[in-house]
This record gives C-alpha cells, structure tokens and sequence, in this order.
C-alpha cells in the first residue's frame, strides 16, 4: 500500500503504528510501576505539571478509577520508534488507550513482549528488553526515565539504537526538550554494555541513525536529519537518518536539499532508497519567510506521468527532510522556476507540510 502526502494537513509530531505481530520474547505485558500522578497528553503534545515537576492529572490530582477506565475507552494515535529488520530505528504509529502517565505509557510501547506486540509490522521489533519497567519524572524540561534492572539485558550491538528509540519517543511531546535515563534510581552517564557516552541527557540534536557523511574527523562538523525509504516487501516506509556535514555552510536549508539529493550512503543506511532520481539539483537558495520555505528544483525531480509530475514518496521525503529544520511549516516547491506543481494523481500543489499518514503499519 502506497504511503502518500496529503496536501494542507496541519503539522503534527510523528506519533505511533499499526499491523501484525511479529516480536519474539516475553508475552507477559509489561507491568507498571508506581509512578507520579500524571497528565492527559492535549493534541498539541503538551503535558501539565504538578509542583513537583510531575505530570498531573487535569485538576492537578491523580485521576479516580473512573476516569481511568474511560480514558481506557478512547484510542489515540502515538510515535514509537522501533528497530526494522535491518536494526534502523524507525518511527511508526500505534494506537494507544488515552489515559494518564503518557510519557511511562510510551515508554511501555517500546518494551518487547509488551502492550505493542499486536500492533508491530512485520519485520519490526521493540527495543527494549522483555520484562523492563519504568517511571518517567518530568521537570524543566527533562525527561528522566528510570529503568528495572532487567533494561540491561539488551543486546550490545543495538546500545545506540536504543538509547535514540527512547529519546525520540518521548522527545514527540513538546515539553520534552532532553531525556536523561536512570537504572534502578541511579543516573547513568554511559550506557551499561559498550559505554555509550549519555552524560547529563540525549535530545533529538544527537541524531538518529547516524551518518559521518563519509567525515573521518568530525570535528568542525554539524549535523543534518534526513529522511529516505526502507522496503517492507511491496511498500515503503520512511526512515530518519543523521548525517554529518561541514559546518559553516550558510544555507541550511540548501544543505539539507542537497544532502538529501544525495541519497543514502553505504554503511548503516546502506538498506535504504531513494525515490528521487539521479541528476536533480537545487536551483537557486532556498527563501523562508514566517514558516515557509520556497525551493527552486530542477525538472529532473519530476517522475511521473511522463516527466510531468512528482512522486509522493519523493514529495514526503523532501516535506519530512526540510519540516527538520527549525521553523520550518510548510513548503513550496518550484520546478525550473515555474509555481505550478503536479502530483502523481495530476492534481495541483502549492505547498506541502509535514505528512502525517505515513508509518502506520499498514503494509
């Protein structure tokens, strides 16, 4: 099933996914742990606080049982991030009971042989060890999960990888600006097995699925986050990578276009595609103005209907790439120059947005 952008839907942060289990481990579901009175998450990813820097309930008290089982009653759309097939962490959409403690119950949708087992695609697996528990404390901004012991029976090979899916699965909601992670109340400066550096908290600064952009000596260095394609049999999904570039370029925006003309590079992102071809090149800097950003690109980017229009995974792939970079809303796209633009189905584009009918599963 073609995964495609809807033109004019208002930006939303990834969320979470949907299909059929395939995970190995554990079929306990993940116990909760005794936590802080905690908060609906609003539609905007807001939390509330008590004043103790703890989610809160709506009237500032822990919700009664209740409400917690109306809550229960109602689904809501939420980000993961999960390991594919090839060990990438990879955002996907889940549905979720709406309820109190989102930050612990996303969390708990990361936990193998967990709540999320009917719900992960094919050739997707959770990333955190079957049988781990948390809490999450929210205060100033920082999210600090503290684990059972048994998170420290993942696998070593995975260590980054995980350390990320928990970063940017709570890093979703807005008043999540950096993640510091705890095992059994202690603070952890380095992760347990290889020692991957943490220090005082990760954020989504530190990347995703990391590129050097064939850099030996990072230094002087800066980073980018863009976005390409892995397979699941006949369709697509999209996937995050980092990739290091030299600092000091002016434009970034033009950077990202450019590293994202690219395509992926051999090595971790080695499994990915692109579904822009060979040959497109930016025509003229890109402009942005109150949170639009207006690109020039060549006709070359136009693959469909006999060279006459653009693909909707290469329009996602530019749409997510560029929505990275900070204020970016929305997008408009110009081919050699010309304001018109037409899609695969030959409707008319003016601009794009963030898509948010990508990664759900449904493959």
């Amino acid at each position: 099933m073609r995964k495609i952008l809807r033109r004019g839907v208002p930006v939303l942060l990834f969320v979470a996914l949907t299909a059929t289990a395939c995970s190995t481990g554990s079929d306990e579901t993940s116990k909760q742990m005794d936590a802080p009175p905690v908060q609906y998450v609003d539609d905007e990813g807001e939390l509330e606080l008590d004043e103790d820097g703890k989610e809160s309930s709506e009237d500032g008290e822990a919700a009664d049982e209740e409400g917690t089982d109306e809550a229960v009653a109602e689904l809501i759309e939420r980000e993961v991030y999960l390991f594919d097939q090839n060990g990438l962490v990879v955002p996907q959409k889940i549905m979720v009971p709406k309820q109190v403690g989102v930050l612990q119950q996303s969390l708990e949708f990361l936990v193998e042989g967990g709540p999320v087992t009917d719900q992960l695609p094919s050739g997707f697996k959770a990333v955190l060890p079957a049988g781990t528990e948390m809490n999450v404390n929210l205060k100033d901004g920082v999210a600090t999960a503290n684990f059972t012991e048994e998170f420290n029976e993942y696998n070593p090979e995975m260590e980054r990888g995980i350390v990320e899916a928990i970063t940017w699965t709570l890093t979703q909601f807005d008043t999540v600006e950096k993640v510091k992670i705890q095992i059994n109340g202690f603070d952890q400066e380095v992760m347990p097995k290889n020692q991957t550096p943490i220090g005082e908290g990760m954020s989504r600064s530190d990347g995703i699925n990391l590129e050097t952009g064939g850099l030996v000596n990072l230094v002087g260095t800066e980073s980018v986050t863009l976005y390409f394609l892995g397979t699941n049999g006949e369709s697509n999904y999209y996937v995050p990578v980092t990739r290091n570039v030299k600092s000091g370029l002016d434009n970034p925006y033009q950077v990202a276009l450019e590293q994202l003309l690219m395509g992926p590079l051999p090595g971790k992102s080695g499994s990915l595609v692109s579904d822009i071809r060979h040959g497109v090149s930016v025509l003229d800097e890109p402009l942005f103005e109150d949170g639009l950003l207006t690109v020039n690109l060549s006709e070359e980017i136009l693959s469909e209907l006999e060279s006459t229009a653009i693909s909707y995974e290469a329009l996602n792939m530019i749409a997510l790439t560029l929505t990275e970079q900070e204020g970016v809303k929305e997008i408009a796209i110009h081919v050699d120059g010309e304001k018109e633009l037409i899609s695969e189905e030959g409707e008319a584009i003016e601009t794009v947005s963030r898509p948010t009918d990508i990664n759900t599963g449904k493959y």
